[in-house]
């Protein structure tokens, strides 16, 4: 599945809660299409969401290329009220999924019960997965899918693009590659825009 970054690069408050916006009519738009969109990390702030990292099916494809890009946002700011700024920039990114996966006994794997809406199976099976990559150190949890096989995987795909991530600078902390990823947007020449 294509993995997916919302951000609000390292802009100002307001673009925080245009990742927020933006998180929103990618979620009305997938529910009306019928295109199952899983969060699958999220860095929340006190407007918004600094980034999201998220999933959609590989056959959904075609609507996701109509968000990657720089997505606008108008509106006068309620945290900055006689601010003059109007418009706010987010990033949509993909990343490709790597192609070689780190392989089981490089990761430590962990059973664990599913939290939160998803119906009868949750909390009556473990099928959520703690994975910690023994080298590094890098975990993640994930319980979007319904089987801990499935799990398992995306675990493995998270993991690797966290370890592509740190391997590009090794001077640089996990956050500061954040960062850098972040200062990649480009101010102008949205892909969409939206007023509020």
């Amino acid at each position: 599945m294509p993995i997916v970054q919302i951000s609000a690069a390292l802009g100002p408050a307001e673009c925080e809660l245009a990742v927020k916006y933006t998180l929103q009519e990618m979620q009305k738009e997938a529910k009306n299409q019928k295109i199952a969109f899983e969060i699958l990390e999220s860095h929340e702030t006190q407007q918004g969401y600094s980034s999201i990292l998220c999933n959609v099916p590989e056959d959904a494809q075609i609507w996701l290329n109509t968000w990657l890009g720089t997505i606008q946002w108008t509106f006068q700011s309620k945290i900055r009220p006689q601010h003059k700024r109007k418009n706010w920039f987010v990033g949509i990114s993909q990343f490709d999924t790597p192609q070689q996966l780190p392989t089981d006994d490089m990761i430590h794997f962990q059973a664990c019960r599913a939290s939160g809406a998803g119906g009868q199976h949750v909390n009556t099976t473990d099928s959520a997965v703690h994975a910690t990559h023994i080298a590094s150190g890098i975990s993640v949890k994930v319980m979007s899918e319904r089987s801990q096989h499935a799990n398992k995987r995306l675990a493995k795909e998270l993991i690797m693009l966290k370890l592509q991530q740190h391997s590009q600078s090794t001077k640089a902390n996990q956050k500061q590659l954040q960062h850098q990823q972040h200062a990649l947007i480009e101010r102008g020449n949205p892909i969409r825009s939206f007023k509020k």
